[in-house]
C-alpha cells in the first residue's frame, strides 16, 4: 500500500500485483491524490500534469468501481482547478465521446459511469469557467438519460446537480429541458433514480422560477406521485423537494425575485396544495376545491407520511420566526386535515391521520420554537380547543351540560381534540416548571379547557383530556393534588351522567398514573379518599357500561401502602363479579339480555384489569394467601370463557369486542403470576391460545406485533421494511407489514392511561383489540409452554404444521406469523429447559425448516432465530449438526433466491446462539459457502443475507476466525469497490461484517510486521463506507472506525474523522448522529484537547462559532429528543470538562454562563407583568410579531431548561476539578501568577452570578442544581482572605446575592425538595463564618427560624399538596440545618474560651435551644425505632412517628438516614452542656407526648424521674450511635462516623453519662467491640483518632466508677476486701465479651499492630520477614499510637491485683515494643510522641499501688525484671539512645526493690551508659549526665553505690579530656558542665573522710579548664564559657568544703598560681563588667535539655 503513496500512479508496481488487488491500489491511490492535490506546490503538480491527466483519463476507461470513480472524477477536477486549465476542453470531449457512445454492454456501463461522474465533477468545480460548453454538455446528458438503465439514470441526474450548483444562474436556458426530462423520472421504478430526481429537482428550484410560480401545482402533483409506493429514502428526498418548493414560493429568495416580477403565492394557496396530497394523495387533482373531495377511494399511506414529512421541512425552512408569527393560520391549517372526512374513514385510518399530524405539531413546534413562543403556543392550542368544545355545542342545562351530539360533528372534533390535547400535553410536559406562567394565567383558563373536554361525547377526546392533565401533574406537580380533589368532587356531583362520571374517572386514574413520576407524590389521604370515592362508584353502578373503566382504574396505587388498607373490600368485590360456580353460570346464561351481558362483560373486563394492575404494581403484597383468593375469580373467568361463544351466538356479534376483552385481561393477568397456580387448567387455556393466535374463529386475518421484538435487534437490516430508528418513527410505523402497525391510541384500552409508559415513548399507545388480544395470547403462550408436558407439546407442534396446511395465500401467511411468534417467545423464555425427546424435537424442526423457504422475508428471518434458539436449548451436538448439514445440502443445491437466503441465515443463527466452541467444526464449511453466496451479484438480496450471516458468524466465533480474516477482509474490499451505491442494503452488511473482523484481530492491529496490511485494507474500507450516500452506510463506517480507535490509536487520522464527525452532528438521520456522538465520546475520553482543535479548524466551513465543538454538543441538547443520543452528548462534554476545563477555564465558565443567562429575560418579564395591568392587555398577534425583530441575528432557540440544569451540573464539577490546586482559591497567589483568568477564584463574581441565576428560575430541577451550586462555591471559597482588606474574606461581599438566591425556596409554594436542599445551603453559609457580623446574618438566619416554626406547627396542620414523606423530608432539612449551625457556633469558639463572646453565633441558636432539643430529641426517637430490624416491626408506633407517617415509612428511612448524625451531634452537645436537660421543666420531659418510645404500660409521662429520663435519653444515643457503627454502609459518608464518633465522646465527657456507662459494664463492652469492628472497617486516620478518644472517655468512666466503689467501701470501712474490686476478681480470669478491659485490649492491640505491624511475633517468625529498621511514623500515625500506649497504660488500674497480672506482661511488652520500634535519631533531638507516651506508660505501670500488694510480689518482681531486659535487649546503632536510656533509668528509680542485686540487668545497664558516655553525639553525653545524677542520687544506697562505683571513674577520664580538646560548640559545653555538675553532687554525698579525694578529682579538672590571662581575649565564645563556669565554680566550692579545698590546692602549687590569676584577671575588669560577665555563665548553664514531658 506504501507504494500507493506517491504524485504519479506507480505504474511498476501496479504491474506487479495481482490482478485481483489492483482496484484497491488504485483506489488507495487516488485517495493520497485526494489529500495531496490540495496542499501540494502548484509548480510540482504543473510539471506533472500532463502525465497525470494521462493517468487519470485513462482510468476513465478501465471500468472503475462506483467509489474509485467518484474519486477519480474529483480528483481530475481538483488538478484542473489547481494547475492549468487549457486541456480541460480536450478531457470533456473525450468524457463526452464516451457518454454518446453506443455501447450498452453491462461492460462497458462502469466506463460510461465514470465519465458521466467526471463531467459532473468540473461543472461542480469550475462551473463558469467552462463558459459556453455548457448547452452541449446537459444534452448530451439529457438524451442519455432516455436511454439508460437505472444505474445509468441515478448517475446522470446527480450529475446534472452538480452542473447546475456549479453553473447557477448561468444555465437558465437550459433548466426547462431538465425539468422537463426529469420529472418523468419522478415515478421511476427504481427508488434510488427517484431519490437522484428529487436532489436533482432540489437544485433546480434554486435558480428556476417557474418551479414555484407557474409550475407550482405541477410539482406537488409529480411529488405526490414520486410518493407512492416509495421507500424511507424516496419520502425523505421528496420531502425534502416539496417542502423546500413551497417554502420558497411562500418567501421567495431575494435575488430570484429581482431578476422577474414574480406573483407570490399566499399563505393559504400553498397549505391548500400541501392538504390535497394528504387527503387525495396522487389522484387525479381537481381545483374546484371542496365539494368533490367527498369522493371515495382512501389516499395511500406513504403518501400520507410522505407529505407530512415535507409540511415539517415547510415549516423548517420558513424558520422559527416565521412559525412563531403564523402559528394560528398553520394549527387551524393542520387541525381541519384530521376534521376532514377523507382523513378518517376508517377507524384505523383516523387514528393514522391523528399521528401524522401530531408528528407535524410535535416536529415544529417542540424543535423550533424558544420556551416563551411555546407557551404562546400553547395559548393558542388552548383556545383551538375551547372553539371546538364550542361547536359541539353545549345547551346549558344548568350544571350538567347536555350535548346535541351531531354525530358527524362528534367524530369530526373528537379527531381534532386528539391531536391538540395530545400536543398540550407534550408541550406542558417538555416545559416542565418553565410551564407555570401558561397554567396560572388565568386569560388561557388552560385547566378549565382541558376538564371541559371531560365531559366530551367521545371516549377517545375524553381520554386525551384525561392524559393532557396528567401531563399537566407531572409537569408541575403542585396540581396533582387540587385537580384530584377538583375530580372527585366532580363526580360526586356529576353522578347521573355517564360521560361526566366516564370522564372524570379517566382523569383520576390518569393523576393516579403520574403520581410515580412526581417525587414528591401526594398526601396519602388524598389517594386514600380518590380509592374509596371509586369503589363507593362501583358498588353503586352496576348499570352503566362504563364501570369497567373505573374498576380499572381502582388499583393504581400510588404504592401498596394504600392499597393494604383496601385489599380485603377489594377481594370480596372481585370474587362477586364472577359467578361462583358451574350451577350459577348455567343459571346466567338462561337469563339476561344483550344490554346486560355487555355490562356484565365490561364489569368482568375491568375487574380482571384492576386484579393485574394490583399483581404488577403491589408484588409485596402477593402472600400465598392472596394468590389463593385471587385464583377463585380467575378460575370463574377461565370457564365462563368457555361459554361466551354460545352467548355471544345468542345475544348477537356486538358483543364479540367485551369477549375479547376479558380474554386480554385474562391473558394480561396469567401471564405476570407464577404458571405453577393455574397447572390445573393448562388444557383448557392452551386450547383457548392456540385457538385465538391461529385466527380459528377469527375471519380477519390479524398478525401479531411481537415478532419484531422477539427477532434480533441486528437483523432489522434483512426486513428491508422494518425500518430502524429514525426521527420519523411515529409516523413511519404505520407502513410497517404487521396488523395496524403503529395505530396505537389510548381509546383501544383505556387501562393504558395510567400504566406506566414504556420507556422511549412519549403517550401510551396501545394496539387495536383484535391485535392486543393475540398479542397477549403470544406472551402467554410463550410463558405457559415450558411448563407443559412433552406429549402435549408435540400435539400443539402438530396442529400447528395442520394449520398451516390448511390456510391458503394471505392468511396462511397471518397464521404462520403468528405460529412462529409463539413458538419464538417459548423458545426464548426456555432457555433452561429441553424442548423434549426426539418425536417433539422432529416436528419441531420439520415446523421451522418448513418456514426457511418462505418467500416472506420476515417469517424466514423468523425462522432462522427460531432454529437457532432451538439449538441453544436443546444443546446437543449431534442435533446442531444435523441442523447445519441440511442446511449445507440445501446451499449446494439450490439456486432460488429464496431459499439461498433462509438457509444462510439459518447457519449465521446456529452460530449465534450456539457460540464458537458449539458450532467450531462446522466453521470452515460455512464460512466457505457464505464467501461463495456473497459473490453471487446476480441477486443483491442473496449477498445481503449471506453477509449479513458472515457478520453473525465472524462475531460469535471471536479468536477461532482468525486464520479466514484475510479472505474476508479481500473479499468485503471488493465487494465495497464494485457493488453499486444503490444497494444500500449490501453495504450496510458490509460494514458490519468489517466491523466484526476488526473485533476479531482486535488489539493485534496496533503490530507493524505482517498486520499493517490487515490494517490498511481495513481503513480503506472505512474510507469506501464514509464516502457513500446512504447514512446508514457512514454511520457503520464511524463504528468501525470508533472500533479501529480503540485497537489501534496511533493509526486513525483524527485530523480528518473529528471534522467529518462535526458534519454529521447536523445530519438529518438520527443513526448518523448517534454514530457521530458515540464516537466523539470515545476519542474525548482519550484525546479531547485534539477533538476541540481539530474541530476548531472547521470553524470556517459550518456552523462551529467560537465556542467551538462544546458549543454544538450544547446546542444540540436543546434539539436531540432521543434518550441515548443525548446521555452520550452528556457524556462526551462531562470528558471534555474533566481534562480541558482546569486549562481553558474561562472559555468554559463562559459557555455555561452563555446557556444560564439564557433564563434572564424570561425571569424578569415574568415579573414585570406582574407589576403592569397594561401587559395582559396584549392581545396573542403583537406577542407574536413582537418577538422577531430583535432577533434576526441568532436564529437558534435559548437553550431549554434541560440543557441549562446540564450546564449547572457542569458549574459544579469545574468547581470540583478545580479543587486540585490550591492557586484557584487563592486570590493574592493568582495575581502574583499574572495569569489573567486562569483562576477560579477571579471569576468567583461569575460563579455566584451563574448560581443565583440558576436558583431563581422557573424550573424547579435547575432551582435545585442551582442550590447545589451555590453551596460548592461556599464551601470551597469560604476560607479564601481578601488581599485588600486584611481580616476579610472574599466571599462578604456577596452577602446580599446569597441572601437573594436563598428567599425564593422559602416561600409557602415552593416544593419540599427545594427548601430542603436550601436549609442544607443556609446552614453552609451561616456556618462558613463568612460573615461575622450577627446584623448581616440575621437574614439568612431568619429564613431558618420561620422554616422551624413550620416544624414546630406538627401534622396536618397545613394544606398539603405533597404526600407526608415530603414533609418528612423538609422538616429533617430543617432540623439538620439547625444542627449543624449549632455545630459550627462550637468549632467556631476555641475551647479555652469560658465566656462566650456577645456576638458569637450561638446567641442565634440560643434562644432556639429549648424547642430545638426537644424536636431533635422527637426526631432520634423516630430514627431509632425506623431503624428496627424487619421482625421488631410490631414495635413501631401505629400512628407514626413525630415526624413521618405509617404509609410513608420506606421513604421516610431515607430522609432521616441523610440527617441523623448531625442532630445526634448536637443533642449530645446540648446534653453534655446542660447535665441531660437538668434545667428542664419537670413536664417537659416527656418530649412530644403520645410519641415517647414505648414506655412500660403503667408509667404515666409525670412520674419520670431525672434519673429515669437521663437514662432513656442515654439509651437512645447510645443505641442508635452502636446501631449505626456497627455496620455503617460502605455509601454512608464519612462525615456520618466522624459525627456519631463526636457525639459519643461529647456525651461520655459528661458526668451523668459516664456514670451510666460504667454502671453497666457490658454495655460499655458493647460499645468498645463495636468500635474495634468499625477499626476493622473505615482507614481514615480522623476516624481511629477519635475512636482512640472515645475509648479513652470509657476507661476514665469506669476508673472514675472504681474510685466511688473504693472510697464507699472504704468509709464503711471493709479496708480488707479492697484488693478484690476491679476486674478479673482473685482469681485474675478476664472473661472475654463481659470484661471492659478485654474488650479495650483487643482494639488497642488491632490498633498498635496496624501501624507497627513488627510488633506483631507472628511477622517476625515467617521466613519472608526482613526485619525493619525503626522508622519515624506519619504525623497521624504518631498520635495514634501515642494515645494508644497512653490508654493501654490505664488498663491496669481498672483490674484488681490477679487481674492486672494477667494483662501487665501484655501491656508491658506492647509498651517496649513501641519504644523499640518508635525511638529513632531526629534532626532537633525532639522526642517522637509515641516515645513520651511510652515512656510515661512505662512510669504509670511501675509506680502502680500493685508493688505493694504482698501477694503479688513475685510475679511483679518478675515481670519488672524481664520488662527491663527487654528494654536493654533492644538497643540497635541508629536508635534513639536517649530514650532508651531515660526508660532504664525510669526502671532503676521507680522499682528499684525488685531490680537490686541482679547482676545481668546490672551490666547491662551499665554498658548503656557507659556507651552512652562514650558516645559522639555532645547530647547524649549531656542526658546521659543528667539520668546519672538522678540515678547516683537514688534514695537506696544499695541501688547506687555498684553504678557510682563503675561508672564515676570513667566520667573523671572524659572530664580530664577536656583540657586538651576544649569544647567548640554550645552543646559540647553544656555536656561538660553536666557532667561536672554530677562530679560536685558526688563531691557532696561522699563522706566527710573522703572529701579530700573527691575534691582531688573535682579542683584540678576545674582549673584546668581556665585559660590563662593572655589567651582570654582571643579564646572563642564557647571556650571563654567554659573558661567563667570553671571559675565561678571553684569560687562556689572552696567556701563550701574551705578545709578539705585547702589542702588540695596546696597540694599542688600550679593548681593555685592558675587559680590565683585567673580570680586577678576577673576582679581587674571594671566592676560594671564583672556583673555583666557574672550574669553570662548562669545563662550558659541554663539550657539542660528538657524533655517535653517530665517523667521525674
Amino acid at each position: 500500500m506504501e507504494l500507493a503513496h506517491s504524485l504519479l500512479l506507480n505504474e511498476d508496481a501496479l504491474a506487479q500485483i495481482t490482478e485481483a488487488k489492483r482496484p484497491v491500489f488504485i483506489f488507495e491511490w487516488l485517495r493520497f491524490l485526494d489529500k495531496v492535490l490540495v496542499a501540494a506546490n502548484r509548480v510540482d503538480v504543473k510539471e506533472k500534469q500532463k502525465k497525470l491527466v494521462e493517468q487519470l483519463t485513462g482510468l476513465i476507461s478501465s471500468a472503475p468501481g462506483p467509489p474509485t470513480r467518484k474519486l477519480l472524477a474529483k480528483n481530475l477536477a481538483t488538478l484542473y482547478s489547481i494547475g492549468d486549465t487549457f486541456t480541460v476542453f480536450q478531457t470533456l470531449d473525450k468524457c463526452n465521446e464516451i457518454i454518446k457512445s453506443k455501447d450498452d454492454t453491462p461492460a462497458y456501463l462502469p466506463t460510461k459511469l465514470a465519465a458521466v461522474a467526471c463531467v459532473g465533477a468540473f461543472y461542480e468545480k469550475m462551473g463558469r469557467m467552462l463558459g459556453s460548453s455548457f448547452p452541449d454538455t446537459i444534452n448530451n446528458l439529457l438524451k442519455a438519460l432516455k436511454s439508460a438503465e437505472s444505474q445509468g439514470r441515478g448517475e446522470i441526474l446527480l450529475s446534472l446537480q452538480k452542473v447546475l450548483s456549479g453553473l447557477g444562474g448561468a444555465a437558465a436556458s437550459c433548466h426547462r429541458d431538465i425539468y422537463k426530462n426529469a420529472r418523468s423520472l419522478l415515478t421511476d421504478r427504481s427508488m434510488a433514480v427517484r431519490c437522484a430526481v428529487a436532489k436533482c429537482l432540489l437544485e433546480l428550484q434554486n435558480e428556476a422560477v417557474f418551479m414555484w410560480t407557474t409550475e407550482l401545482e405541477n410539482v406537488a402533483t409529480l411529488c405526490f406521485k414520486a410518493l407512492e409506493g416509495s421507500n424511507y429514502g424516496v419520502r425523505v428526498a421528496v420531502a425534502k423537494l416539496l417542502g423546500t418548493v413551497m417554502a420558497t414560493a411562500l418567501m421567495p429568495k431575494q435575488a430570484a425575485v429581482m431578476r422577474q416580477n414574480v406573483k407570490r403565492a399566499t399563505l393559504e394557496e400553498v397549505l391548500e396544495l400541501m392538504a390535497t396530497g394528504f387527503l387525495r394523495g396522487g389522484s387525479g387533482f381537481l381545483k374546484s376545491g371542496g365539494e368533490m373531495l367527498k369522493g371515495g377511494g382512501s389516499v395511500s399511506r406513504e403518501v400520507r407520511v410522505g407529505v407530512t414529512q415535507a409540511y415539517v421541512v415547510f415549516v423548517t425552512t420558513l424558520g422559527g420566526q416565521w412559525l412563531e408569527r403564523n402559528f394560528a393560520t398553520f394549527l387551524s391549517h393542520v387541525l381541519d386535515l384530521v376534521s376532514h372526512p377523507r382523513a378518517t374513514q376508517t377507524h384505523v385510518e383516523a387514528v393514522y391521520s391523528r399521528r401524522c399530524v401530531s408528528f407535524m405539531l410535535r416536529a415544529t413546534l417542540g424543535g423550533l420554537l424558544g420556551e416563551k413562543a411555546q407557551i404562546a403556543a400553547g395559548k393558542e392550542i388552548c383556545q383551538a380547543i375551547s372553539k371546538q368544545m364550542r361547536a359541539v355545542g353545549k345547551e346549558d342545562g344548568g350544571e350538567i351540560s347536555r350535548f346535541r351530539a351531531l354525530q358527524t360533528d362528534v367524530s369530526a372534533s373528537q379527531h381534532v381534540m386528539v391531536c391538540a390535547l395530545k400536543e398540550l400535553g407534550s408541550l406542558v410536559q417538555s416545559l416542565s416548571a418553565t410551564a407555570s406562567p401558561l397554567i396560572q394565567e388565568p386569560s388561557i383558563g388552560l385547566l378549565e379547557t382541558v376538564t371541559s373536554v371531560l365531559l366530551h361525547p367521545s371516549m377517545a377526546a375524553r381520554l386525551a383530556a384525561a392524559w393532557c392533565l396528567r401531563c399537566v401533574a407531572v409537569a408541575l406537580p403542585y396540581q396533582l393534588t387540587p385537580l384530584l380533589d377538583r375530580c372527585a368532587e366532580r363526580i360526586n356531583n356529576l353522578k347521573s351522567s355517564p360521560e361526566a362520571v366516564s370522564g372524570y374517572s379517566f382523569a383520576m386514574a390518569a393523576l393516579l398514573g403520574g403520581v410515580h413520576q412526581c417525587p414528591l407524590g401526594i398526601p396519602h389521604s388524598k389517594g386514600k379518599t380518590s380509592l374509596s370515592c371509586l369503589l363507593a362508584l362501583i358498588s353503586q353502578q352496576h348499570c352503566l357500561p362504563h364501570t369497567d373503566n373505573i374498576a380499572t382504574t381502582l388499583l393504581l396505587c400510588p404504592g401498596p401502602s394504600l392499597v393494604r388498607y383496601h385489599l380485603p373490600k377489594m377481594l370480596l368485590l372481585w370474587r362477586n363479579v364472577f359467578p361462583r360456580s358451574q350451577k350459577e353460570l348455567e343459571a346466567e346464561k338462561a337469563r339476561g339480555d344483550s344490554f346486560s351481558w355487555q355490562v356484565t362483560l365490561e364489569g368482568r373486563a375491568g375487574a380482571l384489569c384492576a386484579m393485574r394492575s394490583f399483581v404488577a404494581h403491589c408484588p409485596e403484597l402477593l402472600t400465598e394467601d392472596v394468590i389463593r383468593r385471587l385464583m377463585t375469580p380467575i378460575e370463574c373467568a377461565m370457564t365462563m370463557m368457555s361459554h361466551v361463544p354460545a352467548i355471544i351466538k345468542v345475544h348477537g356479534a356486538h358483543l364479540k369486542a367485551s369477549a375479547a376483552m376479558v380474554r386480554l385481561r385474562l391473558y394480561d393477568i396469567l401471564a405476570l403470576l407464577p404458571p405453577k397456580t393455574y397447572e390445573g387448567s393448562f388444557n383448557a387455556l392452551l386450547r383457548e391460545l392456540v385457538a385465538e393466535f391461529t385466527l380459528t374463529d377469527n375471519s380477519a386475518n390479524t398478525t401479531t406485533s411481537l415478532l419484531r421484538s422477539l427477532c434480533h435487534y441486528d437483523d432489522s437490516v434483512l426486513m428491508g421494511s422494518w425500518l430502524q430508528e429514525t426521527d420519523h418513527k411515529s409516523i413511519e410505523d404505520q407502513l410497517q407489514p404487521n396488523s395496524a402497525s403503529g395505530s396505537g391510541a389510548l381509546e383501544h384500552d383505556p387501562s393504558s392511561i395510567y400504566l406506566r409508559v414504556p420507556i422511549g415513548e412519549a403517550i401510551p399507545g396501545p394496539l387495536p383489540l383484535g391485535v392486543s388480544v393475540i398479542d397477549a395470547s403470544v406472551a402467554l403462550f410463550g410463558v405457559v409452554f415450558p411448563h407443559v408436558s412433552f406429549k402435549h407439546r408435540l400435539q400443539m407442534l402438530d396442529h400447528f404444521a395442520e394449520c398451516i396446511k390448511q390456510a391458503k395465500g394471505v392468511r396462511q401467511q397471518a397464521v404462520q406469523l403468528n405460529i412462529f411468534t409463539a413458538v419464538l417467545s417459548a423458545l426464548k423464555v426456555s432457555k433452561c429447559s429441553t424442548l423434549g425427546p426426539e418425536e417433539v424435537r422432529k416436528s419441531a424442526l420439520a415446523l421451522v425448516m418448513g418456514a426457511l423457504d418462505n418467500p416472506n422475508p420476515i417469517l424466514r428471518c423468523a425462522a432462522g432465530e427460531a432454529l437457532g434458539r432451538m439449538a441453544q436449548v436443546v444443546g446437543e451436538a449431534t442435533f446442531i449438526a444435523r441442523m447445519a448439514q441440511t442446511s449445507f445440502d440445501k446451499l449446494k443445491s439450490a439456486r432460488d433466491v429464496v431459499s439461498r437466503t433462509g438457509h444462510s441465515l439459518a447457519l449465521g443463527c446456529l452460530h449465534r446462539y450456539v457460540g464458537g466452541i458449539g458450532s467450531g467444526q462446522h466453521l470452515k464449511t460455512s464460512v466457505s459457502i457464505l464467501l461463495a453466496l456473497a459473490q453471487d451479484g446476480s441477486s443483491h438480496e442473496v449477498q445481503t443475507w449471506a453477509l449479513h450471516s458472515l457478520a453473525l458468524i465472524v462475531d460469535s466465533s471471536g479468536p477461532m476466525y482468525r486464520g479466514y480474516v484475510e479472505p474476508t477482509l479481500s473479499l468485503v474490499l471488493t465487494l465495497l469497490l464494485t457493488v453499486p451505491p444503490s444497494h444500500t442494503e449490501v453495504h450496510q452488511c458490509l460494514g458490519r461484517c468489517l466491523g466484526a473482523l476488526i473485533t476479531t484481530v482486535g488489539p493485534e492491529l496496533q503490530g507493524n510486521s505482517t498486520i499493517s496490511t490487515i490494517r490498511s485494507s481495513c481503513l480503506v474500507g472505512c474510507a469506501i463506507m464514509q464516502d457513500h450516500s446512504d447514512s446508514l452506510v457512514q454511520a457503520a463506517a464511524i463504528s468501525c472506525l470508533q472500533q479501529l480507535h480503540m485497537f489501534a490509536p496511533r493509526h486513525v487520522n483524527l485530523s480528518s474523522l473529528v471534522p467529518c464527525l462535526c458534519v454529521h452532528l447536523c445530519s438529518s438521520h438520527l443513526l448518523l448522529r448517534r454514530a457521530a456522538v458515540a464516537c466523539l465520546r470515545q476519542l474525548a475520553q482519550r484525546e479531547a484537547a485534539e477533538v476541540c482543535e481539530y474541530a476548531m479548524s472547521l470553524a470556517k466551513r459550518l456552523n462551529i462559532t467560537e465556542t467551538g465543538l462544546e458549543g454544538v454538543l450544547f446546542g444540540m441538547l436543546d434539539r436531540e429528543t432521543d434518550r441515548k443520543l443525548c446521555s452520550d452528548i452528556h457524556d462526551t462534554l462531562g470528558h471534555m470538562l474533566s481534562s480541558l476545563a482546569v486549562e481553558k477555564l474561562s472559555h468554559w465558565l463562559k459557555l455555561c454562563k452563555d446557556v444560564l443567562a439564557a433564563t434572564t429575560a424570561v425571569v424578569f418579564e415574568v415579573k414585570d407583568e406582574e407589576d403592569s395591568e397594561k401587559k395582559d392587555e396584549m392581545d396573542d398577534d403583537t406577542m407574536f410579531t413582537g418577538l422577531g425583530e430583535d432577533d434576526k441575528s441568532k436564529p437558534s432557540v435559548a437553550p431549554r431548561w434541560v440543557t441549562r440544569v446540564f450546564a449547572a451540573d457542569c458549574l459544579c464539577r469545574i468547581i470540583l476539578l478545580c479543587e486540585n490546586d490550591k492557586a484557584h482559591f487563592d486570590l493574592a497567589a493568582c495575581q502574583l501568577l499574572k495569569k489573567a483568568h486562569s483562576c477560579l477564584v477571579l471569576h468567583l463574581s461569575d460563579l455566584i452570578r451563574m448560581a443565583f441565576m440558576a436558583a431563581t428560575d422557573h424550573s424547579n430541577q435547575l432551582r435545585m442544581a442551582g442550590l447545589q451550586a451555590l453551596e460548592d462555591i461556599i464551601k470551597k471559597f469560604a476560607s479564601v482572605p481578601e488581599p485588600e482588606f486584611p481580616g476579610h474574606v472574599i466571599l462578604e461581599q456577596y452577602q446580599a446575592n446569597v441572601g437573594a438566591a436563598l428567599r425564593p425556596a422559602f416561600s409557602p409554594d415552593t416544593p419540599s425538595d427545594i427548601t430542603a436542599k436550601a436549609c442544607q445551603v443556609c446552614s453552609t453559609w451561616i456556618g462558613s463564618g463568612v460573615v461575622s457580623d450577627l446584623n448581616d446574618l440575621r437574614r439568612v438566619h431568619n429564613l431558618l427560624v420561620s422554616s422551624l416554626d413550620k416544624v414546630q406547627a406538627g401534622k396536618g396542620s397545613s394544606s398539603q399538596l405533597y404526600s407526608e414523606s415530603a414533609t418528612t423530608m423538609e422538616k429533617l432539612a430543617v432540623l439538620k440545618a439547625w444542627a449543624e449551625v449549632r455545630l459550627q457556633t462550637l468549632m467556631r469558639v476555641p475551647s479555652y474560651v469560658s465566656v462566650l463572646p456577645p456576638d458569637s453565633l450561638i446567641t442565634l441558636v440560643q434562644p432556639e435551644l429549648p424547642s430545638l432539643s426537644r424536636l431533635w430529641l422527637a426526631m432520634l426517637r423516630d430514627y431509632a425505632l425506623l431503624t428496627l430490624p424487619a421482625e421488631f416491626s410490631s414495635q413501631l408506633p401505629p400512628d407514626g412517628g413525630a415526624f413521618y407517617t405509617p404509609e410513608t415509612i420506606d421513604t421516610a428511612r431515607l430522609h432521616y438516614r441523610g440527617s441523623w448524625a448531625p442532630v445526634l451531634h448536637a443533642v449530645a452537645l446540648w446534653l453534655s452542656s446542660t447535665g441531660f436537660g437538668a434545667g428542664e421543666e419537670k413536664e417537659e420531659v416527656p418530649s412530644a407526648p403520645s410519641k415517647a418510645p414505648a414506655l412500660p404500660q403503667g408509667a404515666s409521662f409525670t412520674t419520670k424521674t431525672f434519673e429515669e429520663s437521663v437514662e432513656d435519653r442515654m439509651h437512645l444515643m447510645l443505641g442508635v450511635s452502636i446501631e449505626f457503627l456497627c455496620f455503617p454502609r460502605p455509601e454512608e459518608p464519612i462525615e456520618h462516623v466522624m459525627s456519631c464518633l463526636q457525639a459519643l465522646f461529647t456525651l461520655l465527657a459528661s458526668p451523668c453519662a459516664k456514670i451510666h456507662i460504667a454502671e453497666d459494664q457490658l454495655l460499655a463492652v458493647e460499645l468498645l467491640n463495636v468500635l474495634h469492628r468499625l477499626l476493622l472497617t473505615r482507614d481514615p486516620p480522623a476516624v481511629q483518632l477519635q475512636v482512640t478518644a472515645v475509648v479513652q472517655e470509657t476507661i476514665r468512666a469506669a476508673q472514675d466508677h472504681l474510685q466511688r466503689q473504693r472510697t464507699s467501701k472504704e468509709e464503711e470501712g471493709e479496708k480488707d476486701s479492697q484488693p478484690c474490686l476491679g476486674e478479673g476478681g482473685d482469681k485474675g480470669e478476664l472473661v472475654p465479651g463481659k470484661s471492659l478491659v478485654f474488650a479495650a485490649m483487643e482494639l488497642l492491640v488491632f490498633i498498635l499492630v496496624r501501624h507497627l505491624p513488627q510488633l506483631n511475633t507472628r511477622v517476625k517468625e515467617s521466613p519472608s520477614h526482613v526485619p525493619l529498621r525503626p522508622q519515624r511514623l506519619p504525623e497521624e500515625s504518631a498520635r495514634l499510637v501515642a494515645n494508644t500506649v497512653s490508654i493501654l497504660a490505664e488498663l491496669p488500674s481498672l483490674c484488681s491485683p490477679a487481674g492486672s497480672m494477667t494483662i501487665l506482661p501484655t501491656a508491658l511488652f506492647l509498651i517496649t515494643g513501641v519504644l523499640r520500634e518508635t525511638a529513632v535519631k531526629t534532626a532537633d533531638n525532639s522526642v517522637p510522641l509515641p516515645v513520651s507516651a511510652a515512656l510515661q506508660g512505662i512510669k504509670t505501670i511501675i509506680t502502680s499501688p500493685l508493688a505493694r500488694v504482698e501477694s503479688m510480689q513475685t510475679q511483679w518482681t518478675g515481670l519488672v525484671r524481664s520488662s527491663l531486659a527487654s528494654v536493654l535487649e533492644h538497643s540497635q546503632p541508629d536508635m534513639d539512645e536517649v530514650s532508651m536510656l531515660t526508660a532504664i533509668t525510669l526502671f532503676l528509680l521507680s522499682a528499684s526493690n525488685e531490680l537490686v542485686g541482679v547482676t545481668v540487668l546490672q551490666k547491662g545497664c551499665m554498658d548503656r551508659f557507659r556507651n552512652a558516655l562514650n558516645s559522639s553525639d555532645p547530647w547524649v553525653q549531656a542526658r546521659c549526665y543528667q539520668l546519672l545524677l538522678s540515678v547516683f542520687q537514688h534514695s537506696s544506697r544499695a541501688l547506687s553505690t555498684p553504678y557510682i562505683h563503675a561508672l564515676a571513674p570513667l566520667m573523671v577520664e572524659k572530664l580530664k579530656a577536656v583540657e586538651r580538646s576544649r569544647p567548640g560548640t554550645a552543646a559540647e559545653l553544656q555536656a561538660v558542665q553536666e557532667g561536672i555538675r554530677v562530679l560536685e553532687n558526688l563531691v557532696g554525698m561522699g563522706e566527710e573522710q573522703n572529701r579530700v579525694q573527691l575534691l582531688a578529682l573535682l579542683v584540678p579538672t576545674l582549673v584546668s579548664y581556665l585559660l590563662d590571662e593572655n589567651a582570654i581575649s582571643s579564646a572563642p565564645q564557647v571556650s571563654k564559657g567554659l573558661h567563667d563556669f570553671a571559675l565561678q565554680n571553684l569560687m562556689r566550692i572552696g567556701p563550701l568544703y574551705p578545709a578539705a579545698f585547702k589542702i588540695v590546692i596546696g597540694a599542688a602549687p600550679e593548681l593555685k598560681i592558675r587559680l590565683e590569676s585567673a580570680i586577678r584577671a576577673n576582679q581587674a575588669s571594671s566592676r560594671a563588667k564583672a556583673a555583666a560577665r557574672q550574669a553570662q555563665p548562669t545563662v550558659q548553664a541554663a539550657p539542660t535539655i528538657k524533655l517535653k514531658t517530665s517523667f521525674f
